[in-house]
């Protein structure tokens, strides 16, 4: 079956990228499957230009059975930002940033298609002899994220985890058979980058019985220690969970530039301000009636302290401003002593909060003050 998604040929090794084969793609779509209904989230924090996860989901559109009702929707993280920018166009959701820089939804992933950087986590001026005599502190990058990812998937939620073979260490093996069940490994079906398919169910922690990590030891230990990724799927499917509960999902960076700020503001246009700026601040139609008596301190309080006091005007001495009431509480604190007969002293203090009216007003008056901030009382 050919993909509607064709590879480029930049994907290959820039930045730590690896990207995954279109064969292995296809073997990994016949192994999953969606459910019956309901609402699907996936997510590649590595997503790189998007087509992997593009393909996957294609894959299992095509397969999913005609009754089914279920819909899919797509999550990315990318750290640089043309494959970012690539990815925008082929998946619902992408963030151009770090992973360790974006919030996602705790439990809120149904697959989690987990292609990390391969190696080991250095700063970026540290040489190559540096690499080498630290390598044993610093943690690989296979771990590094599969640590930080494995939260954002839901409980029965399934993890697809593509990494070298030889990075099965052990501390990745205790933390994949502690953390998911029914878990297999198999060997990529090409094998430039020498890489192993790990997926299995997410469970809430558990101890692993003995023996458990023996399939992914043998893996690590060469390339003829794990089947290959079988063409054909013989056993159950790894069904993808819908979402439980709400919809929303808390899914965004910390921090963000120019150009996806100005893209998230031209997408969600319809939920700003600005195009009901004039509704919302369009004058009543009706006839003001005036109040039968002038309002004393106390009514005009209220009205501040409520909004009410608002609009534009103009004094005596030629002056224009636009105002606005409000009503802030303010604490007066006073603190007395008192001696009794035996020279006992005791103090007290009293904690007052007073409800203070004010009125701030911007300058309108087409002169040298336009713009200015003023207060009135």
């Amino acid at each position: 079956m050919a993909l509607i998604f064709s590879r480029l040929a930049r994907n290959f090794v820039k930045a730590g990228y690896f990207p995954t084969d279109e064969v292995t793609l296809e073997r990994i779509g016949r192994m999953l499957a969606l459910p019956s209904a309901g609402h699907v989230r996936m997510l590649d924090p590595c997503c790189g230009e998007g087509t992997a996860l593009a393909d996957v989901r294609q894959l299992l559109s095509d397969e999913r059975q005609s009754d089914s009702t279920s819909t899919v929707e797509a999550f990315g993280i990318e750290l640089d930002a043309e494959r970012a920018w690539h990815a925008k166009k082929l998946m619902d959701r992408v963030l151009h940033t770090d992973v360790h820089d974006a919030v996602v939804k705790a439990r809120s992933m149904g697959l989690l298609f987990l292609n990390p950087p391969y190696g080991y986590g250095v700063s970026d001026k540290a040489g190559q002899r540096e690499l080498h005599a630290d390598a044993e502190k610093a943690e690989r990058l296979e771990r590094t994220f599969l640590r930080k990812t494995v939260p954002y998937l839901a409980y029965g939620g399934v993890l697809v985890y593509i990494v070298p073979h030889y990075a099965l260490d052990e501390e990745i093996r205790a933390y994949l058979v502690r953390n998911f069940e029914n878990l297999r490994v198999f060997m990529a079906p090409e094998q430039q980058f020498k890489q192993c398919v790990v997926v299995g169910t997410r469970i809430k922690p558990v101890y692993a019985p003995k023996g458990a990590q023996q399939q992914l030891i043998d893996a690590q230990a060469s390339q003829e220690g794990a089947p290959v990724l079988p063409d054909v799927w013989m056993h159950e499917p790894y069904v993808i969970p819908a979402v439980q509960g709400e919809q929303e999902v808390d899914f965004h960076a910390v921090r963000i530039d120019e150009a996806q700020l100005s893209d998230e503001l031209t997408k969600y246009r319809h939920m700003t301000l600005w195009d009901g700026l004039q509704g919302h601040f369009a004058q009543s139609r009706g006839a003001c009636r005036p109040p039968l008596r002038d309002l004393t301190p106390w009514h005009l309080a209220l009205a501040l302290a409520a909004g009410q006091v608002v609009g534009k005007i103009q004094s005596d001495a030629g002056r224009t401003f636009l105002i606005k009431g409000d009503t802030f509480k303010r604490k007066e604190r006073k603190v007395t002593i008192d001696v009794d007969d035996k020279g006992n002293a005791s103090q007290t203090t009293v904690m007052l909060d007073r409800f203070v009216p004010v009125i701030n007003a911007i300058e309108l008056t087409p002169d040298h003050r336009l713009g200015q901030i003023v207060k009135i009382a």
